[in-house]
């Protein structure tokens, strides 16, 4: 999503730190209504509201257990964290462009480093280490958005740095619980960007930055995936523009969740679209959490934002 050199400037352009002072907390503040709700997920209504701002791009949202919120700012190369009670602070610094971040269930924390280029974890005793950061012997390009399967294994998707270069590859991986290189699934998708997995881990769901066809995968015994096709496809895309489609979530009833140049659209199990979730910025990444995961959080540029659902997120640890 963002080059080397994009990272760079940006750090220095942010005066060298985003303390906790330069951030301004607005949590009582409505900031776009949802009118006409979306029915099964949104109450007819309901407005999104601003967390806090003051961030630079926002990004890699994933819930904890006791409800809190993991989430990160790539141009600062910061991760935060959101307590139950709402407040917000480090819990990594220099992290090299980290875009996604997943949790293992041993308490670890793993980071899409885009500007690594690498996957990295962080042990529980605040060690950072390389989980991987090769293919076939060649550095990864950028990685971007990951997430962990029941198995233990790694999806994660490697589109490249900014901009666009025609003909360059881009891939998604799966990384088999243990291994040091991941496996390649699919190198044929523009720009892959986010993805998630059904509640039952069957089927994998990737979305295009470049394009408005989302897609689905069988998912194999082994991770890797079979029967490649369309899912959905996206809503209210300008002509000429990029789809913007980039991180997703997932909730209960395995409808799913994708942030878009329209808004965070909502499709249900079978593609159909349901509405879209709108905020005040555009949203990158978005993730239930809060103690019942009724809540959906969305990361848009400078501010985190979330609105109350009545869907509630999936039944597993992290997205």
């Amino acid at each position: 999503m963002t080059s080397k050199t994009q990272l760079k400037q940006d750090r220095i352009g942010m005066h060298a730190v985003l303390g906790a002072a330069a951030l301004v907390a607005l949590s009582a503040a409505p900031i776009a209504a949802q009118t006409g709700g979306i029915p099964g997920v949104v109450g007819s209504g309901v407005e999104s509201e601003l967390v806090q701002e003051g961030f630079t791009f926002t990004e890699g949202p994933v819930g904890t257990a006791d409800g809190g919120l993991y989430f990160s700012d790539i141009r600062v190369s910061r991760v935060f964290h959101l307590d139950p009670a709402g407040k917000i602070t480090v819990v990594r610094e220099n992290t090299n462009g980290t875009n996604g971040i997943a949790l293992t269930r041993e308490g670890e924390l793993l980071f899409a480093e885009g500007g690594g280029p690498r996957i990295s974890k962080r042990g529980r005793d605040g060690t950072i280490s390389t989980v991987t950061d090769r293919f076939e012997g060649k550095p990864f390009l950028s990685p971007n958005d990951l997430l962990l399967d029941a198995r233990g294994g790694l999806y994660f998707t490697d589109p490249g740095p900014r901009p666009v270069v025609p003909g360059r590859p881009t891939y998604v991986f799966y990384l088999p619980a243990g291994a040091k290189e991941p496996i390649a699934i699919d190198t044929q998708v523009p720009r892959p960007n986010g993805l998630t997995l059904t509640r039952d881990g069957r089927t994998l769901i990737v979305d295009d930055t470049l394009n408005p066809t989302v897609y689905a995968y069988d998912v194999q015994a082994d991770g890797t995936v079979k029967n490649k096709r369309s899912f959905a496809q996206l809503r209210d895309i300008p002509s000429s523009a990029e789809s913007g489609a980039d991180g997703m979530a997932i909730d209960r009833d395995d409808r799913v969740y994708i942030t878009t140049v329209a808004g965070v659209q909502v499709f249900d199990a079978a593609g159909r679209y349901l509405g879209t979730i709108k905020s005040a910025r555009q949203g990158a990444n978005v993730a239930f959490a809060g103690p019942d995961k009724r809540t959906l959080y969305i990361t848009a540029r400078e501010g985190l934002y979330r609105i109350k659902t009545l869907a509630q997120g999936p039944d597993r640890l992290g997205k």
